[in-house]
């Protein structure tokens, strides 16, 4: 296959959306030489979902594949039983591999509203690390780093001196990601910033295997809805990739302004040169809604298409700026006709006392009208629509 060394598009590759390249002119030169590259991006399936944050390193493996070059996507069906201690101040609970198999089912089609997975290496750590010699190749491989040396990832000093306890699978979480990079021969690996750790050991553990070590690229973490956390479904802070256009157009109006640019950068094909007028636009007092409604427009064109893009901003308009109930919303027919069964059941609140908090903040209604605070067992009836916020809508069957 003929391989891309378009300049401009290798300048993208190692710019937009990218917070740092190891080692910068080793990889330009790779990309100018016309040789094709494996380039390597890991997923450990711990949730079934996959968000836009997601999407952020997904499109740049793109970006790769559309120059001709081997996109592998990894699933890390093995290493997701042990659990990646990156940004983390507790071990995360160990999952079972029906667990794992479970999250993973769907994430081939998700993530191919990003890829062109007929052209992508799938591939699955469990593949060597499941093998009957697993026990001699761990042997070997621990050989080839020291304690001391994973022990200075930042992650852990800070947990050494809170006096929080480190799991010896955690200590191997970084020797096992750096064994996949060996495993696949990778010429350059992929990662969100807090992956820093784990990308530099996959270039120790190929020197110690007599492999050219491979460049890294690692791009930011997406801040999440709230404008706070890096978006997860822990904190219910994302955007589905799966979500309904509605929703991800709702969802998308819901960030902060201060994150409008830097979403343009990450998550949309809007040029660059088109995202540095529109922040010069609200540098000069554009209203940020405006701008946010071109970049929910762009989201969900891209993860659904334009005419449904185009009805999902008008609905938006009609739902929030007009004040009116939407047309369509979903529906829910409850165990019990109350308002905590209903909105729990219908998920649109996770628990009964987010509903009861909601209710005395004056945030639930009924049929338009303000749900009285400490009115939890308000009772419903067939066809009325309860509301939370002014973004979520359930009629009652």
């Amino acid at each position: 296959m003929k391989i891309n060394t378009d300049q401009q598009k290798i300048e993208e590759i190692l710019t937009r959306g990218v917070d740092e390249v190891i080692e910068k002119e080793s990889l330009k030169k790779k990309l100018e030489s016309g040789k094709q590259l494996r380039i390597k991006l890991g997923i450990d399936p711990t949730g079934s979902q996959l968000h836009i944050g997601h999407a952020v390193p997904l499109r740049k493996l793109k970006q790769f594949q559309d120059l001709g070059h081997q996109v592998i996507l990894l699933i890390g069906d093995y290493t997701a039983t042990i659990g990646d201690p990156s940004g983390r101040n507790e071990t995360r609970p160990i999952l079972s591999m029906e667990q794992i198999k479970e999250n993973e089912k769907t994430y081939i089609d998700q993530a191919a509203k990003v890829l062109d997975m007929l052209k992508v290496e799938i591939r699955h750590n469990g593949e060597w690390y499941g093998q009957n010699n697993f026990t001699g190749l761990l042997m070997e491989l621990t050989s080839k780093i020291t304690v001391a040396r994973i022990l200075e990832r930042d992650d852990f000093q800070k947990r050494i001196k809170e006096g929080s306890d480190i799991q010896m699978q955690e200590i191997m979480y970084p020797l096992l990601q750096g064994y996949d990079s060996v495993a696949l021969e990778a010429d350059v690996e992929l990662g969100g910033t807090d992956q820093k750790f784990n990308l530099l050991m996959g270039r120790k553990i190929q020197k110690r295997y007599n492999q050219k070590e491979q460049d890294v690229i690692t791009v930011p973490l997406l801040v999440g809805t709230d404008g706070v956390k890096k978006m997860s479904k822990t904190y219910d802070n994302f955007i589905a990739l799966e979500d309904k256009a509605n929703e991800m157009y709702g969802k998308t109006m819901s960030i902060a302004d201060e994150l409008i640019i830097k979403y343009f950068e990450l998550v949309t094909n809007v040029s660059m040169e088109e995202i540095k007028k529109l922040a010069k636009e609200l540098e000069n007092g554009a209203n940020p809604r405006d701008l946010k409604m071109r970049l929910a427009f762009e989201i969900v064109k891209m993860y659904h298409n334009e005419t449904e893009a185009k009805s999902a901003q008008e609905n938006f308009i009609n739902t929030f700026a007009k004040k009116q109930v939407p047309e369509e919303m979903p529906e829910v027919k409850p165990s019990v006709y109350d308002l905590i069964t209903i909105l729990t059941e219908s998920k649109i609140c996770k628990s009964k006392s987010e509903v009861r908090q909601m209710i005395d903040q004056g945030g639930v209604k009924v049929n338009e009208k303000k749900v009285p605070n400490g009115e939890y067992n308000f009772v419903i009836k067939s066809g009325d629509i309860v509301q939370k916020g002014s973004r979520f809508f359930v009629r009652v069957k």
